[in-house]
Parts: structure tokens; C-alpha cells; sequence
């Protein structure tokens, strides 16, 4: 009987929990192509002005970068400028959840048909390899290899400590940034 009042809270809390890690990943995107060269180098061969969005159908959290050049790439929030390249969109919120609580890697979410590739699968799957590195930066190893095919055998601890300690000084300075515009 408790189980049922309880749903629609569980349900919001994914939400909420989506909407942030979409928050935090569309910063760390842009902090990784500030900070990693190998990101930048995969990212360049996008073209310049390209959109990518990460969302949840039907009008869930979603996130916005733009490729503006050299691999670099701006974070736009959940409002693209104009339409986008490339959505990724997930079929229900309960799919991401499990995606960015790395509890399912994104391949898997893809091959149990719980998202959408809208746009050049090429591009997607440059994308996903620069979501994939990220994810190996900024997680523990443990989970890191939970939410990737394959943990790069040649990273270094320090390597990973310095680049995630830069990614994640990026992404916090982003978000005192715009709680300070506000």
C-alpha cells in the first residue's frame, strides 16, 4: 500500500537526478576539450558548429554542446540555438537513469532499444567515445568500468587524478559562473 504513494516520488527523484548529471555532463563535456588533448583530437573531426543534445523523450532534461572548432566545445545548457546535428534521446526517464547512474552502460541502453540515434551514427559514435573518455576521467575506476565497454589499460592514476581534477574545477567554475548571471 506505501508502495504506490510512493512511485510518483521515485519517479521525480530520477528526474531531478537525470536533470543534474545532464547538468554536470554537457560542463565536463566542455571542461574535457578544454583539458584533454585525446578528447579534442576525436571531437576535431566534427564539423565546426555542430549540435549535439542528450535528452528524454518526450520533453524531459536534455543537454546542449556545440562543437566550435579545434575540438572545443561550448555547453549551450538544455536550449539549442538552432537545430540540432544530433539527439540522443532516451525512451523514458527510468532508461536514463540507469545510464547515468551508470548502473547500464550507453551501449547496452542502445542494443536493449531503450534510445534513439537522430542524426549521423558516425557522429554518435565519436560522441559516445568522448562521453566514454569523460566517464573514465571523472568516475572511480570501479564505476568507470561499469559505464564503459573498455577501461584504457594505459591510464595512469596521476594522468586520471590531474584530468579529472581539471575537469571538475571547469565544471564547478561553470556552474558558480551561472549562479552568479542569475
Amino acid at each position: 500500500m506505501l508502495a504506490k504513494p510512493l512511485r510518483p516520488m521515485a519517479l521525480q527523484a530520477r528526474r531531478l537526478y537525470v536533470e543534474l548529471m545532464f547538468q554536470v555532463m554537457g560542463r565536463a563535456l566542455q571542461g574535457i576539450s578544454e583539458v584533454d588533448q585525446a578528447a579534442r583530437d576525436e571531437a576535431r573531426e566534427l564539423p565546426e558548429g555542430f549540435l549535439f543534445e542528450m535528452m528524454v523523450r518526450p520533453n524531459g532534461p536534455s543537454l546542449v554542446v556545440e562543437h566550435l572548432g579545434e575540438g572545443r566545445f561550448h555547453y549551450h545548457g538544455d536550449n539549442p540555438p538552432r537545430p540540432v546535428d544530433l539527439s540522443i534521446q532516451f525512451k523514458h526517464i527510468a532508461h536514463a537513469f540507469l545510464v547515468v547512474s551508470f548502473q547500464e552502460k550507453t551501449s547496452e541502453a542502445f542494443a536493449h532499444d531503450r534510445m534513439l540515434v537522430d542524426g549521423d551514427i558516425s557522429y554518435a559514435l565519436r560522441m559516445t567515445r568522448i562521453l566514454n573518455r569523460l566517464e573514465v576521467f571523472i568516475l572511480p575506476k570501479l564505476v568507470a568500468s561499469r559505464a564503459v565497454k573498455e577501461y584504457p589499460a594505459n591510464l595512469k592514476l596521476p594522468q586520471k587524478v590531474l584530468s579529472a581534477a581539471r575537469i571538475y574545477l571547469k565544471v564547478a567554475t561553470q556552474f558558480f559562473d551561472t549562479a552568479r548571471a542569475s
